[in-house]
């Protein structure tokens, strides 16, 4: 026979008493066989100092209508069914469960196993994914005051900021062997000319991770080039293709001890002359320049071409960044500006939106940085309470939340990207 435990109850009889968040608590089990109370062990339990709005590990794949399932997409109401005039869409649209796939994200992770996938596209409209609040409704119980909720994003894939300085970002498997995956920013030179850069930073995603300049016959990933690059632990390197779909040819042969310690930041130019002979040369003040021991490189191509900067993260699902500055050219090259491509694959960039937090269908706030969706790391949004009072939510009275991207009180065109959500709490102040 068990006793039962020792409560509190109120005046108009029992009811659970609620849990103070960071706090700890005890209970114990007696028995009592009839003549004696047998005293049970202690047990305790504490709470987390936050509550949980939602931290995405309750979405499942079990199919519709079974039982248990739990699509994040029923909980988070995207635009699918109405892109003309919502761009948002969470959770992947067709995953390979065989593969080990998922509607949710199970890598890029914040806390637990799981977080949200958004993509948006305002290229029509905003991109908005509302969830509607069962609990918790009161946003002044436990005297919560923070709004938190974490994110990453993709980077820019080109960016000029500031004047004269750039950042690309990039995945790919290499430039090389008979294909390339890469990304480039490009422009086109009519006959004789060359491309110096400095390198400022290239991320070790590989060893062989590559930034540097590149002159190609085409866009195709099998077309003939000459590129000279910056490595994180391979040096400076000059390394072409010499026939259309050609194996990838290169210096390492020759590659001299200086030139294989080199690391960023460090000057590289490539040079074209009137034969189609190609120079590589580095430098570490972009005056005094070393010519490259496999010069020259004879590769064949007509008179116009393209010439730009090249990055690949020799890694095919992780991103690389890198910086270039004081890129010119010479010769007959035109535009004044660049255009960008991904070359041989699909590569994960985000456009600039403006990204916020709605409560109760109505009262947005928005991070105050306006490039947030290309923040690449997990990233803290803290969002003080006060300012939803302020624009007239009801605190104790939140039916629901939702996260949107672009100006919602003055929907325009825009940009697309993919950012991840992770860990939406409340807490009080710290």
């Amino acid at each position: 026979m068990l006793t039962a435990p020792v409560i509190t109850v109120s005046d108009a009889g029992y009811c659970p008493l609620s849990l103070e968040l960071e706090d700890t608590y005890y209970w114990r089990i007696d028995e009592y066989d009839g003549v004696t109370t047998h005293k049970g062990d202690i047990w305790s339990f504490s709470t987390q100092e936050y509550l949980v709005i939602d931290d995405f590990e309750s979405y499942n794949d079990i199919p519709e209508g079974q039982a248990g399932s739990n699509f994040v997409y029923f909980t988070w109401i995207d635009g699918y069914d109405n892109p003309s005039m919502n761009g948002s869409v969470v959770g992947y649209a067709e995953p390979d469960f065989a593969a080990g796939e998922h509607f949710v994200e199970t890598t890029l992770i914040h806390s637990g196993n799981q977080s949200m996938p958004y993509f948006y596209d305002n290229s029509v409209a905003i991109s908005e994914a509302t969830m509607a609040l069962s609990y918790p409704r009161d946003w002044t119980e436990e005297g919560v005051k923070v709004l938190t909720l974490w994110f990453r994003g993709y980077p820019a894939s080109f960016k000029e900021d500031p004047a004269g300085t750039y950042t690309m970002s990039a995945m790919g498997e290499d430039i090389g062997g008979a294909s390339d995956e890469f990304r480039y920013a490009y422009k086109r030179l009519s006959g004789a000319g060359s491309i110096v850069a400095q390198v400022l930073n290239v991320e070790n995603t590989n060893e062989w991770a590559k930034a540097g300049v590149m002159i190609r016959r085409t866009l195709d990933p099998s077309s003939p080039f000459a590129a000279v690059y910056i490595t994180p632990e391979n040096g400076c390197r000059f390394q072409g293709r010499l026939s259309i779909g050609g194996e990838l040819s290169s210096d390492t042969s020759v590659a001299t001890p200086e030139q294989r310690v080199i690391t960023a930041p460090y000057w590289v130019k490539l040079e074209r002359d009137s034969s189609n002979n190609f120079s590589g040369f580095y430098s570490s003040d972009g005056i005094n320049w070393t010519a490259m021991t496999w010069n020259p490189q004879n590769i064949v191509m007509p008179q116009d071409v393209y010439i730009g900067l090249a990055l690949t993260s020799h890694n095919p699902i992780t991103v690389c960044k890198a910086g270039f500055s004081d890129a010119e050219t010479t010769g007959t090259v035109t535009p004044t500006t660049w255009t960008q491509e991904a070359i041989g694959t699909d590569m994960l960039s985000n456009d600039p939106e403006p990204m916020y937090v709605v409560l109760n269908d109505y009262a947005a706030v928005y991070h105050n940085d306006p490039d947030a969706t290309q923040t690449d790391v997990w990233t803290e949004w803290n969002i003080d309470l006060q300012n939803f009072t302020d624009k007239g939510v009801d605190l104790t009275d939140v039916d629901s939340i939702g996260i949107g991207f672009g100006d919602r009180d003055n929907p325009q065109a825009g940009g697309s990207g993919l950012v991840f959500f992770d860990d939406i709490r409340l807490y009080r102040p710290k």
